[in-house]
């Protein structure tokens, strides 16, 4: 894939009143995603693309649009389709998650929705795919011999299939991702702690905060992103450093930190409601979700700086390249969310999923929801140029079969794929 250099800045976009450039050949364009809607195509020399743009009005005797649609930049299609990806979007509002591909048949962004109960951490990679629920973790695992045989044919290129359940009950699971000897961690939000899973447990706590007392289902501190480094965990962000149950909330507007798992330190502190801390490209990045922000940290002198502020509540962090994935929520009004600086500095605010370069902070493309998506947890970037998910009750898994290699060998050569 190949990107304009940062200093090649026609045309520009503007989000809410702040203009970023968007540089060729990332031509803005606004098209809807759903079948039968409508394309507003915008020359170079037009110098405004805006992403709270309303629809046009349907006729009167048009059918109800879908409550699920979006529309996208053709920016946005264009970097899928350079990169070769697809994205995993989780919604725990809308109970679903959402396969963002390029469609090379139609030329469009295809949003294929699963339905799940709340579901919000993703972790995955090329072979594996696992999913946080209310209280269940599912775990899939990549067939491409099963993508293969997908209609329409040619089309898929990885179909990640159904492999197990986890219960963990009512932990309110939040980021999860995996460690260099295959342990799934979850960040454990109601518990306050880091765990891992197995057969015999709920769930097995493996670190805690050292502020909390005990492991108390009270959600003290509101634990919630986790950052692997060298495949290990490394770093924490939280909603306070209080040791009551919701305690955190009385100063969610700058009560938030930054934490080193090994030696437990606090880095940063006063940073307004963050999430999604990631180690990339040798640098510390996280969302200050309260000022709808991408930023990098300066842990050893205590302080950050935002790259890019963007018109919605960031939650949910991927990079490819030189580009970050960013959920955008719309977040209520309501007391979880109440007083902090972005509902103050913007009254509509958007969901969807922008792109940004993160060698100038400049939006580079976006997917906006329209109506039924409000909230966005994850994303998470798949190495897949059109990824699937079968459904736990899709026909296809009575015959697909996934055995070990000394196995395989003994099963007649024309039922191998």
């Amino acid at each position: 894939m190949v990107l304009p250099p940062a200093n090649d800045r026609p045309p520009t976009c503007q989000v809410n009143g702040r203009q970023t450039t968007l540089g060729k050949p990332w031509t803005p364009t606004l098209v809807r995603a759903a079948a039968g809607g409508y394309t507003v195509v915008m020359s170079d020399d037009t110098p405004i693309l805006d992403p709270t743009a309303p629809a046009p009005p349907a006729a009167d005797d048009a059918p109800r649009p879908d409550p699920l649609r979006s529309v996208y930049t053709s920016t946005f299609g264009e970097v899928l389709r350079a990169a070769g990806i697809s994205l995993a979007v989780s919604t725990y509002q809308a109970g679903k998650v959402i396969l963002v591909r390029w469609d090379e048949s139609t030329g469009t962004v295809n949003t294929h929705f699963r339905a799940f109960g709340k579901p919000m951490g993703i972790a995955a990679d090329a072979a594996r795919l696992a999913i946080g629920g209310q209280n269940t973790v599912w775990h899939y695992r990549n067939m491409p011999a099963v993508a293969r045989k997908m209609e329409p044919a040619g089309t898929h290129d990885a179909a990640y299939l159904p492999r197990r359940v986890h219960v963990t009950g009512d932990i309110d699971i939040h980021e999860m991702a995996w460690a260099g000897d295959g342990q799934l961690w979850l960040v454990n939000t109601r518990f306050g702690c880091l765990c891992t899973l197995d057969a015999d447990h709920s769930f097995h706590p493996r670190w805690r905060p050292p502020h909390l007392s005990a492991l108390a289902p009270e959600d003290r501190c509101h634990l919630n992103g986790l950052a692997m480094l060298d495949g290990r965990p490394q770093f924490v962000t939280l909603l306070g450093e209080t040791d009551t149950p919701g305690g955190w909330r009385a100063n969610k507007a700058a009560g938030g930190l930054l934490m080193e798992v090994p030696t437990n330190r606090v880095l940063l502190r006063g940073l307004s409601m963050p999430h999604s801390p990631r180690w990339y490209d040798r640098r510390l990045w996280l969302l200050e979700s309260g000022q709808g922000s991408l930023a990098l940290a300066n842990v050893r002198g205590g302080a950050w700086q935002a790259v890019a502020t963007l018109p919605g509540f960031t939650r949910g962090l991927s990079f490819y390249g030189p580009l970050a994935f960013i959920g955008l929520s719309q977040v209520r009004e309501s007391a979880t969310f109440s007083g902090i600086p972005l509902v103050e500095r913007l009254e509509e605010r958007i969901c969807g999923v922008w792109v940004v370069d993160i060698r100038d902070g400049r939006t580079v493309g976006f997917l906006r929801f329209e109506e039924g998506v409000q909230e966005i947890f994850a994303v998470e970037v798949l190495p897949w140029r059109f990824a699937d998910m079968l459904d736990w009750g899709d026909e296809r898994l009575r015959t697909s079969y996934v055995l070990p290699d000394e196995a395989l060998a003994a099963v007649p050569e024309g039922m191998r794929e």
